[in-house]
């Protein structure tokens, strides 16, 4: 099954229309940042899109860098980051590459509705590189669409949107079972995330890196 071309979304989609781009941040990561459970650290957003949740971190004391396969979102969040005067980086790079174009590694990594558009044959290719790019013992945040949820039309764990990407849709299991050889779950739950359109139940996980 083939990837749907993102990049071609953002340069030809308003970036109001697109389902995913929010600036807003959500209530699961301001909760994390607020709650203490993540401190202010080097953090890397990976599928930063826009970058607004990036921008987000940076302005709670964070050291950022965002990254994403598409240029036209990377030039998009440089825009967004210089409006706002907050110091970010943002990488091209392609997520299921081998991320050559990271340098560093980090304490804290996030992907926000990211997993839900890599297909399982990908995503242990996926989790290594999260891995790789993640100090021992940091953690690791990711929010992907549950199974469970009624959106797009039917139940199967494949399904098309609207603007014509496809999304895999994940149990709690499964997400267990990707994360479980490179991190220790510390938390593992189905949540209720909003969307440009009422809202998705979600897995949400956060987990310590091995």
């Amino acid at each position: 099954m083939k990837y749907a071309d993102v990049d071609k979304i953002y340069r030809n989609v308003p970036l109001d229309k697109i389902p995913w781009n929010s600036e807003t941040p959500p209530d699961a990561l301001v909760k994390l940042v607020q709650s203490g459970k993540v401190r202010p650290c080097k953090a890397i957003d990976l599928g930063c899109g826009a970058g607004n949740y990036a921008i987000y971190l940076a302005e709670q004391g964070f050291e950022v860098i965002g990254v994403d396969s598409s240029p036209a979102a990377i030039k998009i969040a440089a825009e967004n980051a210089e409006k706002k005067g907050v110091r970010c980086r943002f990488i091209v790079a392609d997520l299921l590459g081998d991320l050559h174009e990271v340098k560093e590694t980090f304490d804290f990594g996030y992907d926000w509705e990211l997993l839900h558009h890599i297909f399982p044959e990908d995503r242990e290719k996926y989790i290594k590189n999260v891995y790789n790019v993640l100090k021992p013992g940091a953690l690791y945040f990711s929010v992907c669409f549950s199974e469970k949820d009624p959106q797009f039309g039917d139940a199967a764990k494949f399904r098309k949107t609207k603007l014509g990407t496809t999304l895999y849709f994940s149990s709690e299991s499964e997400i267990r079972d990707l994360l479980s050889p490179y991190f220790v779950i510390q938390e593992l739950k189905k949540i209720e995330i909003n969307a440009m359109v009422g809202s998705h139940y979600a897995v949400s996980v956060l987990a310590k890196r091995r």
